[in-house]
């Protein structure tokens, strides 16, 4: 083969980003169940088999930041896998103009490379929500921590992307 050099597939690339970020989310769940750093890919995989407890003590929400800090980040903070990167006010502009109920519930549900509650299960719309809207101010937004009207339109547009999954997948 001498001197040719295979090019990288951007859809290939992007893929392998994409992975790579979920196994950081994975990697970070992990270490939040206490699992040591230096722990083996098999202590990982018996950690990961067991999703997290919500303490039982807490009945508030999170706030934001240390939702969007603890999950968030991990992709937003770098812009993993074209993830908007936390404090690009340019890209965030775009989703000023979707609205916060829509974009919110469209990270819930998933989208593009992102996993569905950004891959916590263990995390609730409203905290989820709280998290969005804190990297939506850190990013120049006025999105507001949700409401119970707010989390009432986050549902209803959660409800919508759902269907049209629904639809999008019986046309395949």
């Amino acid at each position: 083969m001498g001197g040719m050099t295979a090019r990288p597939q951007p859809r290939l690339l992007a893929r392998l980003l994409a992975l790579g970020a979920m196994a950081l989310l994975c990697l970070s769940g992990a270490l939040a169940q206490g699992m040591p750093a230096t722990a083996s890919p098999t202590a990982a995989q018996a950690a990961l088999a067991t999703p997290p407890q919500a303490p039982e003590s807490r009945t508030l929400p999170r706030e934001g930041e240390a939702i969007a800090r603890e999950v968030c980040l991990a992709c937003h903070g770098g812009g993993v896998a074209q993830a908007p990167r936390v404090g690009d006010r340019k890209v965030w502009a775009r989703f000023e103009r979707e609205g916060q109920a829509m974009f919110t519930a469209h990270g819930w549900v998933g989208v593009r490379g992102m996993p569905a509650q950004g891959g916590r299960a263990d995390l609730s719309l409203e905290e989820f929500a709280r998290g969005t809207a804190w990297m939506a101010r850190a990013s120049g937004l006025t999105w507001a921590d949700p409401d119970a009207a707010m989390l009432a339109r986050i549902q209803q547009e959660e409800a919508k992307r759902r269907a049209q999954l629904a639809r999008q997948r019986g046309k395949s």
